[in-house]
């Protein structure tokens, strides 16, 4: 890509990759058909397909890019997931709860994915022994098995969106009541719940989840759970991603399909940082207005934290915003001990950060230039396109299938706004 061109134009924002993952997963839990619109056509989820196909369930995309898919797991048989697919994504581990809710088995190795810090499954691990499940590990696999789930009280030391989903999917045909105190409150976790209601299940979390973290879930039979058509709602993250591309880079971006209820604390962080926002509740776009680069300001504070804080998946496209803005900006990651491993990339293209254990200190206001540069991981990535977008000359972003991950066309939306960027090889 060729920076230094601000960004202007319309792109609209794909469905949401955390949605779709563990509602693709709980549809192994309905014996029939399911039919899911709005599926991002990225890496993650042709993994999850895979996975599914290993199981015997059929996967039919029904319209081109996945915007509309068929999940038909009637012929569901296997327990032993592939390793070449569980390596490759770590969201494959809500595979676990699901299969145990089905067959009352299951066999994964670890789970794999981006590097960005320590992630154990021992919060999976403890609601799903709390459930009934029996579970040891041999080498790198792990075994569960369960003959009858039965409901328990689950209360988590930390609200861990996975572990919350996979305790969520085992619970739904598990015998008696289940309760999650310290649940996970991001949206992908009501969506889950309501897509598994909207089939037959029985799960209390309106009320309840956004204010004390509890979800109640009363098991239902197996055979009570029906397929359903639903809709996949759209990208948080990658709405921030684009939201930020502008604050760096410049310029007047409108966006459609947009979350809107889900971004307040990343509309407040831009709206500190200076630029102009413009919503349009009724029609779901907004509009960011970055052109007058003398208001773009860093605000002096910010950390990362659980929903409805300020998510650790749009921290490095933050740190690259700061760069451009006048000012300095302390960036504490709480959530990955690695997430600041865009940092040694972006002092190669003239950044000055500074890393001083869990916090970044980001003097903005410097002149980036461009480089050849690795992606670390999806959302470093990301971040790494905005900040070519933003240096004079050009720069290379390499192993930039991180980043397909969970953009569905990077380089087409950053096109369709005028960038000068394109793939190679």
């Amino acid at each position: 890509m060729e920076g230094k061109k601000p960004l202007d134009g319309r792109i609209r924002i794909q469905g949401s990759k955390n949605a779709a993952l563990p509602i693709l997963a709980a549809c192994m839990l309905i014996p029939g058909k399911c039919v899911l619109r709005g599926c991002p056509d990225i890496t993650d989820i042709e993994c999850m397909f895979n996975l599914l196909k290993s199981t015997g369930a059929a996967v039919n995309i029904v319209s081109a890019g996945a915007e509309a898919v068929e999940i038909d797991t009637r012929s569901v048989r296997e327990h032993r997931l592939p390793e070449r697919y569980v390596s490759a994504m770590r969201s494959s581990v809500i595979m676990m709860g699901a299969m145990l809710g089905r067959l009352g088995e299951v066999c994964v190795n670890y789970p794999g994915g981006c590097v960005i810090g320590d992630r154990p499954i021992d919060l999976h691990l403890y609601g799903l022994e709390k459930l009934g499940a029996q579970i040891w590990i041999e080498g790198n696999h792990i075994h569960a098995y369960a003959d009858e789930l039965r409901g328990a009280v689950i209360d988590f030391a930390f609200p861990s969106v996975g572990a919350t989903q996979n305790v969520i999917l085992a619970a739904v045909t598990a015998q008696g009541t289940t309760v999650i105190k310290n649940a996970a409150k991001e949206p992908e976790i009501i969506e889950l719940c309501r897509f598994l209601n909207t089939a037959g299940a029985r799960i209390d979390y309106a009320g309840t989840l956004l204010k004390t973290g509890r979800i109640v879930i009363q098991g239902v039979e197996l055979s009570r759970l029906r397929g359903i058509e639903y809709d996949i709602i759209s990208d948080r993250i990658v709405a921030g991603t684009y939201l930020f591309a502008a604050l760096a880079a410049g310029g007047e971006v409108a966006l459609e399909n947009v979350p809107i209820r889900q971004l307040d604390s990343i509309c407040d962080t831009i709206r500190g940082m200076g630029a102009a926002l413009t919503v349009d509740a009724d029609r779901n776009e907004m509009t960011i207005d970055a052109c007058d680069r003398d208001r773009i300001v860093n605000v002096p504070y910010i950390e990362t934290e659980v929903y409805p804080d300020f998510p650790t998946d749009l921290q490095s496209p933050l740190l690259v915003a700061a760069c451009m803005a006048r000012g300095r900006l302390a960036v504490r990651e709480k959530i990955f001990s690695s997430r600041f491993r865009i940092v040694e990339e972006l002092r190669r293209m003239g950044a000055d950060i500074e890393v001083k254990g869990d916090t970044a200190l980001v003097t903005g206001g410097r002149e980036l230039e461009g480089r050849t540069v690795i992606a670390r991981e999806l959302r470093g990535g990301a971040a790494l396109v905005i900040a070519g977008l933003c240096a004079s000359g050009i720069t290379t972003v390499a192993d930039s299938g991180y980043i397909r991950r969970g953009y569905q066309d990077i380089v087409g939306d950053f096109t369709a706004l005028g960038a000068r960027i394109s793939y190679i090889g």
